[in-house]
C-alpha cells in the first residue's frame, strides 16, 4: 500500500479541518436556531437564519464529496457565514448585539485556510462592522431588534457561547491538531533530510576514497617503469583522478552538498599541481584570481579538469627546467550569467598553427572537448606572452556528458 506524501498529508488534515468545522457549525446552528424559536420566542428572522445555515451548509458538505474543491466548499461556507451571522447581529441589536463575536469567527476562519483569504474576509468583516455601526446610530433604523425583552440576556449568553465554544471547543481543538500533525510532519522531513545529507556525505567520501586509490595504484604503477613517456602519462592520468577527487573531498566537508566554493578549490588544485610537477622548492608563482562564487559539480569538475590541463602543460612545456614562471587563473561572471575564465603562464608558449586537430597532443584535446562539454567555446589569447586561452562558458544545469 502505497503511503502518503507529507503535501498530502497536510492537505488531508486541512480538509478534515474545514469539514468538521462546517458540521460543528451546521449543527450549532440548528440547535440553536431551535432554541430562539422555542424557547426564546424569537419568532422573526433569527431562527429563520439559523435553520437556513444549517441546512445550506450540510448540503454544502455534501457537494464537496462531488467536486472535490476545498476552496469552493470553503468560500461558500464563508460567505453563508458573513450573511446569516449579519442579519442574526442586525436583528438582535445591531452593533450592541453578542452575536457580533461570530464574524470574527470567520476571519480567523481565512487565516486558517491561507494568509491571502484571511486577509479578504478581515477586510469585509471590518466594512460589514462598520455598515451595521452606522445603521445602528443612523435617525432612521431599516431594522429593529426582535429578541424580546425579557430573552435579551439569555440570547446574549447563548450567543457567547456558541462564538467560544466555535473558536475554542471546534477551531482551537482541531488547530491544535493540525498543528501537532504539521509539526510531526515537519520533523520527519527534516530527519529525512538529515538522512539524506548524511548519505550523500558519505557517497561523496567514498568516492573520494576510491578516486585515492585509483591515484595510489597509478603512483605504485609509475615506479616500476622506466620509460619516461609512460611514466609522464601515468603521472597525467594521476592528476586527472585527484583533480575529481578535491572535488568530492570538498563536497563532504562542507555543509552544502551541491555547490563548492571554485576558488579555494582551484588554489589547492593549482599548489598540489605545481608540488607534483615542479616539487616543493619551485620557482612558480600563482597568481589566482577568482570571486567568492559557488559552482555545482557538473561544472566543477569539468572545469576543474580543464585547469588541470592546461595548467599542468604550462608547468611541463612552458615553463621549462628551474625557470621562473608565473601561471595565472582569473574567472569573471558577466552580467548575463556567464563565465569567463582566463589561464595561462608566462612561459615559452607554442606556435600558433598547432592546435587540437593536428595535435597528438592529449591535454591540448581534453582542453578543447571539456570546454565543448562545458556548452562554451575556448581561444587562444595571442596578445600575451606565453599560452593563455580564454574560456566562456555557463553553469551546467544537467548531467555532464562524455568527453570524448
Amino acid at each position: 500500500m502505497q503511503q502518503s506524501t507529507p503535501l498530502e498529508k497536510k492537505l488531508k488534515s486541512k480538509v478534515r479541518l474545514v469539514l468538521k468545522v462546517n458540521y460543528y457549525s451546521s449543527l450549532l446552528s440548528l440547535v440553536f436556531g431551535g432554541i430562539c424559536f422555542f424557547l426564546l420566542d424569537i419568532k422573526e428572522v433569527i431562527p429563520y437564519a439559523f435553520l437556513a445555515f444549517g441546512i445550506l451548509n450540510l448540503i454544502n458538505i455534501l457537494l464537496f464529496k462531488y467536486h472535490n474543491n476545498l476552496t469552493l466548499t470553503y468560500n461558500i461556507v464563508s460567505m453563508m457565514t458573513l450573511a446569516g451571522a449579519s442579519l442574526v447581529t442586525l436583528y438582535s441589536g445591531g452593533i450592541n448585539s453578542p452575536f457580533i463575536f461570530v464574524l470574527a469567527l470567520i476571519v480567523v476562519a481565512g487565516y486558517v485556510t491561507t494568509k491571502a483569504y484571511g486577509s479578504i474576509y478581515l477586510n469585509l468583516n471590518i466594512l460589514i462592522i462598520v455598515l451595521i455601526y452606522s445603521q445602528s446610530v443612523a435617525d432612521f433604523n431599516f431594522v429593529e431588534n426582535v429578541v424580546p425583552e425579557t430573552s435579551q440576556n439569555l440570547f446574549a449568553l447563548l450567543s457567547v457561547l456558541f462564538s467560544v465554544y466555535l473558536l475554542g471547543g471546534v477551531f482551537g481543538k482541531n488547530l491544535l491538531h493540525a498543528h501537532h500533525n504539521l509539526y510531526k510532519t515537519k520533523n520527519e522531513l527534516e530527519e529525512k533530510i538529515r538522512e539524506k545529507e548524511t548519505l550523500i556525505k558519505e557517497v561523496h567520501h567514498r568516492v573520494k576514497n576510491n578516486l585515492q586509490t585509483v591515484s595510489s595504484l597509478l603512483s605504485l604503477q609509475s615506479r616500476s617503469i622506466e620509460d619516461k613517456d609512460v611514466k609522464s602519462l601515468l603521472k597525467s592520468s594521476q592528476n586527472r583522478v585527484i583533480t575529481m577527487a578535491i572535488v568530492h573531498e570538498m563536497l563532504y566537508m562542507r555543509e552544502d552538498l551541491s555547490k563548492i566554493e571554485y576558488r579555494s578549490y582551484v588554489q589547492e588544485l593549482a599548489e598540489y599541481l605545481v608540488r607534483s610537477i615542479k616539487g616543493t622548492s619551485s620557482n612558480i608563482t600563482l597568481n589566482i584570481d577568482i570571486p567568492n562564487v559557488k559552482l555545482n559539480i557538473d561544472t566543477a569538475i569539468p572545469l576543474g579538469l580543464l585547469i588541470n590541463e592546461t595548467v599542468t602543460n604550462s608547468l611541463k612545456y612552458g615553463i621549462v627546467n628551474e625557470n621562473k614562471g608565473e601561471i595565472r587563473i582569473k574567472l569573471r561572471k558577466t552580467d548575463d550569467d556567464e563565465f569567463v575564465l582566463s589561464v595561462g603562464d608566462d612561459g615559452k608558449g607554442f606556435p600558433e598553427e598547432v592546435t587540437h586537430k593536428n595535435s597528438k597532443s592529449l591535454g591540448l584535446k581534453l582542453i578543447h572537448n571539456l570546454s565543448r562539454q562545458l556548452h562554451g567555446s575556448i581561444m587562444r589569447d595571442f596578445s600575451e606572452e606565453g599560452t593563455h586561452y580564454i574560456i566562456r562558458f555557463k553553469e551546467i544545469r544537467d548531467q555532464i556528458t562524455s568527453v570524448a
